[in-house]
């Protein structure tokens, strides 16, 4: 339970300080400038995490299995890095951004898994992309 349970919790804890640090980033600072200082550190992180996590390791051997995903991978993250930063200067809050986003995410996702990945779309998926889109219209709504 706790390998099916923790990668999750990791992801919420880090997606919120990722979006504290976004909308935390200087108005007057380019947010590409933000980006480099930000992609130089995790990669430090994640070369020190991979020799610390890994007996024998050997990253150049690693590098022999790559393929397309992470090198698309790089330009993505800084899409969506860079798509928070502007979204946060361009006045949306830090709980509605991520949440328009993640719903709409979650939405065409279901789409691209069953595309993709032959993923089963069901009435109950179908129902909870309905209830996200109903979400959003009163999210954003002003009454």
């Amino acid at each position: 339970m706790f390998s099916y349970v923790w990668p999750i919790a990791l992801v919420v804890l880090s997606n919120i300080v990722y979006q504290i640090c976004a909308k935390s980033v200087p108005g007057g600072l380019n947010p590409f400038a933000a980006l480099a200082v930000t992609y130089s550190v995790g990669a430090a992180a994640s070369v020190i995490l991979y020799y610390a996590l890994n007996k024998n390791a050997d990253i150049f051997k690693e590098f022999g299995n790559l393929n397309w995903a992470p090198f698309v991978l790089g330009f993505v993250i800084v899409g969506l890095e860079v798509g928070f930063i502007y979204a946060y200067k361009a006045g949306w809050t830090v709980s509605t951004a991520s949440l328009v986003q993640g719903s709409v995410l979650a939405a065409a996702l279901i789409f691209v898994g069953w595309l993709l990945f032959k993923e089963e779309i069901t009435w109950n998926k179908l129902v909870g992309v309905a209830i996200c889109l109903v979400g959003l219209f009163f999210i954003n709504y002003k009454f």
